[in-house]
This record gives structure tokens, C-alpha cells and sequence, in this order.
């Protein structure tokens, strides 16, 4: 215990009480009110590995607010209405999120929310000396999977040009590589992510312990994030090695150890045996300087009107989503595969099973059409009353590679400007080449960012929420692009907005 801490005075508790039990009070009825998406956040936590490190963010607050003890025991808590705005703005966030079908702003939203009945019921003063620990609770919100495409690429890059300087002669097709040894992919579980996300948390925790001025917070973040993404594509490039010079099942052996326990280990000592000599900060240092915030009381709000507009405004949000929800033009009872000129429906078995997938969609219907130059395409239409949480067009496993699919996803391919291109890889190897095509609100886009808006407005504003997503698809095969049999069998089709209109029951 610290001197400050030993004589903290029993009075510093008295003006306290009433604003700790109406955060208690709001805190608890938010978190009932949003109890779903804390659930989700938490199993999110249990089960995901990539976010189990989240499940230290809420201890690691409690010692960041319990090391600030003392200081705050000199501040006066007071209610503060404009706190309330930043309440509203996380209800809100949780609105889009919700009307979106995006998870990432709902648990966003519902942080925002508890930060801003921190700052609403406690004030300003106490806001500004919590203002690290109320930051750091975004660290709760799973997010970060966004960039593991964009990882997996650029650790297929690092492990090639690794390769090319060992002397190792390798083929790189997307998240592909090639060598005499083998095929090896950089799968999603090998992009990094998982490690570069809870190097974020550290890093930005470790950044405000240790270190004072920004310039130094900013450089060790930076170049621990850097060194992170550097240290795993040369961990993809030691296993390639380890499987040119031995085999493969070695290889596999020592992703897995060095992977797990050893290899990123050995890369956080490296960041704070780096960083300690710069350390210019004690862990135990105060958090703020109490004396600077005595004199900035601001402008006082009754607490019996900020408690109940606290929870009005975080209802709000449910209520609106509610309301709207139950605004949707129903679909046909049954969809059927077009007629298309100059094509007829084939049982010609495919190389290698496909089927796109798409959660608890209303009507998925799937079929193989030829030609008479012997061209053979995948037509797929999935079609949705209404969308929402596990019953989306885009999202995690949604579309041309389900969850538990052999197919992998390698690169993008050629598209119409409407429509969006993928190259999908499954053992043979077998290539295929997927145009997708969605629909909502009446527009054809091939934009998972364009989906999720035009989802959004739907929901926001009660408009019709059906939704469409075809697919065309083919592989390459001796003779036959890919490419020229969907473009042809694109032509022959005619408008994609036809059909999806159609399929959605749409006049």
C-alpha cells in the first residue's frame, strides 16, 4: 500500500456512494438490455482463440482504475448531461450495427454506451483521470479479423522473398507457394492475425505503463506491430524450409510447436528487451495528476434526470430496431433455376464438390448448365426475407467458401463492374472462378461494404429488406477458361437484376 492509498481519508468515500450505486444501477441495465450481444462478446472471448487475450482486458482495467485509487479519492464525482452524448452515440452505434448485421458495432456500441454512463454519472473530472482505462475497454470488442486476407498475402509475400534468398526455387498463386517439396498455403490460421491483435492490446498497454511521451508510445506500438507481421512471415518461411530440407509431416511438427510455444514467445521478449532501456515511466507512477482536475468541476446536471436519460437513450436503440424489423415484403413460397437460351440444365458430375453457402437463407436453389461448345457453369441464387445476425449475404463463412469447405480462397479474379471476382482452390488441384453478384434495395452490387449500407438503410428506415445473392461459376478446365464460359453464359442470361428480382418475388 502506498502512502497516498494509507491516508486516503473515510470522507473521500462519502460523496461517492450515491453516483458509484447509479452507475452500478445504469451499468447493470444495459448490460440486461444488450444481454445477448455481452453473451456473444464473451463466448467470442471462451471460444475464439484469436480473442482469448480479451478475456485479461477487464482485470487489466480494474488494475488500471485501482492504481488511479488515490487520485480519484481527492475528485468530486458529480452527474454531467454532456456525458449523455456519448452514451447516444454509442446506442446509436449500436443501431447501425444491428440494422448492418455487423457485430463489430454492436459490441462496439454497447462499450461506448458503459464509457459514457462512466462520464454521465461520474463527470468530467473523473472521465479525464479514467481517460486510459475507459479507452482501453475497446480492447474488449473482438475486432481485427478484417485484415487477415490482407496478412495472408503479405506473409505469402514475406516467405517468398525469403525463399528467393535461401536459394529455394518457389511459385506463388495468391495464398498459394509452390517448391519441389510441396503445396503450402497460408491459410487464415497462419496469417499472424491472431498474435498481431494481442500485440496490439499488449503493445497500447505496456505504451501508457511505460512510457510518458508520445513519441516513444508511438514507436514501440509501431514497431511492435511491424516486427509481429515480419516475425510471421519468416515462421511460414522456416516451415517451408523445414519441409524442403526434411518432409512435410516434419514441417507440420514444427509449425505446430514453434507456432504455439516457442516462436512469438521468444518475439515479445525480444519487443521488451528492446524497449526497456527506453522506459521512462514506473508502472507504479501516479496515472494523472489529481491537482490539475480539482479546479475544472464543470457544469453540474441533477442526477434524477441523468440516470433515467441514460437508460431512455440506450433503449432507444432496441425499441427503433424493433419497430423496424417487422417492415418486409414477403418471398415467392418457391424459387426455380431460370430457362437461359442456347444452355440446358447438366448431370455432369463436378471435378471437385462446390456449393456455396449461405446460412438459413429463405430459398437456396443450385444447378450446371452446357452449352453446345461443351462450356459447363454453376448457377447459384440465394434468396433472404429479411437479414440478420447468422442470416446475412456477407459474413464470416458466407458465399463461395463455407466455414468447413476443402475449397480455399486464393485470389481475387475478373468481374463485371457490378459483380465481385474470386479465384477458389480445392485439393487436385482444382481452380475455380466464382462471379457473385448480390441484391438488396433494388441495386446489383458486388460490394460487401454496398450490402452492408444498403442493409442498413433498409432496416433504419423500414424499407423492403429482401435480399438476393447469385453466384456463376466454373472451372477451368482443358480447353474451357473459366472466364469465357461464365462471361458467355453471362450474355446469355441477360440482366442480372432481372433475375434477382425475380427470385425475390419483386414486380
Amino acid at each position: 500500500m502506498t502512502a497516498a492509498t494509507a491516508t486516503m481519508p473515510s470522507r473521500s468515500f462519502t460523496g461517492w456512494r450515491a453516483h458509484l450505486a447509479a452507475l452500478a444501477v445504469v451499468a447493470a441495465a444495459i448490460l440486461l438490455l444488450f444481454i445477448r450481444d455481452a453473451h456473444d462478446m464473451v463466448a467470442i472471448w471462451w471460444n475464439a482463440s484469436t480473442f482469448q487475450h480479451c478475456l485479461f482486458v477487464p482485470f487489466l482495467i480494474g488494475w488500471l482504475v485501482h492504481q488511479r485509487l488515490p487520485g480519484l479519492s481527492q475528485l468530486t464525482p458529480q452527474a454531467w448531461a454532456p456525458g449523455l452524448l456519448w452514451l447516444g452515440l454509442g446506442s446509436f452505434a449500436w443501431l447501425l450495427g444491428d440494422a448492418a448485421g455487423v457485430a463489430l458495432f454492436r459490441h462496439a456500441g454497447l462499450v461506448v454506451m458503459l464509457q459514457g454512463a462512466v462520464m454521465a454519472l461520474l463527470g468530467p473530472n473523473v472521465a479525464r483521470a479514467l481517460t486510459f482505462p475507459l479507452f482501453y475497454a475497446f480492447f474488449m470488442v473482438p475486432f481485427g479479423e478484417e485484415v487477415v486476407p490482407t496478412l495472408q498475402i503479405l506473409t505469402a509475400h514475406l516467405s517468398m522473398w525469403l525463399l528467393t534468398l535461401a536459394g529455394i526455387p518457389a511459385h506463388m498463386e495468391g495464398v498459394f507457394i509452390t517448391t519441389p517439396t510441396g503445396y503450402f498455403e497460408v491459410a487464415e490460421a497462419c496469417s499472424g492475425a491472431k498474435f498481431l491483435i494481442a500485440m496490439a492490446a499488449y503493445a497500447v498497454l505496456v505504451a501508457n505503463v511505460c512510457f510518458r511521451r508520445w513519441t516513444r508510445r508511438i514507436l514501440f506500438v509501431g514497431g511492435a506491430l511491424a516486427l509481429s507481421v515480419l516475425a510471421n512471415g519468416v515462421r511460414a518461411f522456416l516451415t517451408i524450409l523445414v519441409a524442403h530440407l526434411t518432409t512435410v509431416d516434419a514441417a507440420v511438427g514444427f509449425d505446430h510447436v514453434v507456432f504455439g510455444w516457442i516462436f512469438f514467445g521468444v518475439i515479445m521478449v525480444i519487443v521488451m528487451a528492446v524497449a526497456w532501456p527506453f522506459f521512462d515511466r514506473k508502472p507504479t507512477d501516479p496515472g494523472f495528476d489529481p491537482d490539475a482536475l480539482k479546479g475544472t468541476i464543470g457544469l453540474r446536471s441533477p442526477m434524477s434526470w441523468v440516470a433515467p436519460a441514460a437508460l431512455a437513450l440506450a433503449a432507444l436503440a432496441p425499441v427503433w430496431s424493433a419497430v423496424m424489423a417487422a417492415s418486409s415484403a414477403p418471398v415467392p413460397a418457391h424459387i426455380s433455376l431460370p430457362k437461359i437460351p442456347g444452355w440446358s440444365r447438366t448431370a455432369q458430375p463436378q471435378s471437385y464438390p462446390w456449393t456455396p453457402h449461405f446460412s438459413s437463407a429463405d430459398h437456396f436453389v443450385s444447378g450446371r448448365y452446357a452449352d453446345a461448345q461443351g462450356r459447363i457453369v454453376d448457377l447459384s441464387i440465394a434468396v433472404y426475407t429479411r437479414q440478420q445476425e447468422g442470416r446475412e449475404l456477407v459474413g464470416f463463412g458466407q458465399g463461395a467458401v463455407g466455414p468447413d469447405s476443402k475449397w480455399a480462397w486464393t485470389s481475387p479474379a475478373f468481374a463485371p463492374a457490378n459483380g465481385m471476382g474470386e479465384r477458389i482452390i480445392a485439393p487436385g488441384p482444382v481452380v475455380r472462378d466464382v462471379m457473385t453478384f448480390y441484391a438488396v434495395g433494388g441495386a446489383i452490387t458486388g460490394s460487401a461494404g454496398a450490402v452492408k449500407l444498403a442493409t442498413l438503410k433498409a432496416r433504419l428506415l423500414g424499407r423492403d429488406q429482401r435480399a438476393v445473392a447469385i453466384l456463376v461459376s466454373a472451372e477451368d478446365r482443358e480447353g474451357h477458361s473459366a472466364q469465357t464460359a461464365m462471361t458467355a453464359f453471362l450474355r446469355d442470361l441477360g440482366p442480372v437484376k432481372d433475375l434477382a428480382d425475380a427470385s425475390a418475388g419483386i414486380r
